[in-house]
């Protein structure tokens, strides 16, 4: 099954419609990818020896989550290059589909955020998010 994460819709997270508004789905799924990194990479690796940064971001929405409905994200890496890595995340509510995220993310040399130079994707990493 993989790892899942589950949020719950705030009533500030909706707009005047009473759906989630769109940019609030970003926020979602930076804190899955931060809650997968966490529990699959022990200790202060990630950050220390591992960072990471968004190269490319797209959602594909098929219905919208609503106040106090729980979103579950489930992500997956679909391809593994030298330096990126792809991932999908699967958002849903129960059984109906919200959505699918696609991202690219770039492997950085930790702690080069201003000029980040791309290192190969960590042999530990691979093995933890396959």
């Amino acid at each position: 099954m993989g790892f899942t994460h589950q949020i719950r819709v705030r009533y500030g997270d909706c707009d005047m419609q009473g759906v989630v508004f769109n940019p609030n789905y970003f926020n979602y799924l930076d804190d899955t990818m931060d809650a997968w990194l966490g529990t699959v990479l022990e200790g202060d690796y990630l950050l220390r020896d591992f960072d990471y940064m968004v190269k490319k971001a797209g959602i594909e929405w098929e219905s919208s989550a609503r106040y106090r409905d729980v979103v579950e994200l489930r992500p997956e890496v679909t391809r593994w290059g030298r330096s990126s890595f792809d991932v999908r995340v699967r958002l849903s509510v129960k059984d109906r589909p919200i959505g699918v995220a696609e991202f690219v993310f770039i492997s950085i040399k930790p702690g080069e955020h201003e000029t980040p130079t791309p290192v190969p994707v960590p042999e530990k990493v691979r093995a933890a998010l396959s």
